[in-house]
């Protein structure tokens, strides 16, 4: 096998990533990458350290990936349209690319996956920052809009919310979640009185 003139490490991630969404984490290894650059294993420690260092750069790449398509979701938008959209995006990106979503959610130290999610984190912040929730409000809500569109898109991964089609029951979710951010928010200035005047 002649190993391939100009290969670096965006080639190696993206020989990586193709692997995962066609066959699953599970089948990705150094060996299998190496095979579909048709070269060499140990070639590849010149890019990456090992497997667990190419799942690292892989999780680090499809978060700043992931970032960029919620950004772009909410583009000319605000307010519930801007909610609906970004779960919708995410939701699309999770299921259509499953293998990126689970490297996504891979743990990895140091602050270089912490700043790929940065544009996640910005979207989110943007997105319910129209509510006038208080801080603490807002982290509660973006943590349980994640939860609820990770949770349903991870079920429809593997085909587990039974049969027929699953956009009115995603909508019928989003739709839930925008009635109880809304709720939250009018609650907010009762709330402020009652600490006031306790």
């Amino acid at each position: 096998m002649a190993r391939r003139r100009g290969l670096d490490r965006s080639d190696v991630i993206l020989a990586a990533l193709t692997i995962a969404d066609a066959d699953g984490l599970d089948a990705l290894s150094l060996k299998a990458v190496a095979d579909s650059l048709d070269v060499q294993s140990p070639s590849l420690y010149s890019h990456v350290d090992g497997l667990n260092g190419l799942l690292d750069a892989c999780a680090i790449a499809v978060t700043a990936e992931f970032g960029e398509i919620l950004r772009n979701s909410v583009v000319g938008v605000a307010g519930d349209e801007a909610v609906a959209a970004f779960a919708h995006a995410y939701r699309r990106w999770a299921t259509e690319n499953a293998g990126r979503y689970e490297l996504s959610l891979r743990k990895v130290e140091g602050v270089e996956k912490r700043e790929a999610g940065i544009g996640a984190i910005e979207t989110m912040d943007r997105v319910l920052g129209v509510y006038g929730l208080s801080a603490p409000d807002a982290t509660a809500a973006g943590r349980t809009l994640r939860a609820a569109v990770h949770g349903f898109s991870t079920l429809e991964a593997a085909d587990a919310l039974g049969r027929g089609p699953n956009d009115a029951s995603f909508d019928y979710l989003v739709a839930l979640l925008l009635d109880g951010i809304r709720a939250n928010a009018s609650s907010l200035p009762r709330r402020r009185r009652a600490r006031a005047s306790g």
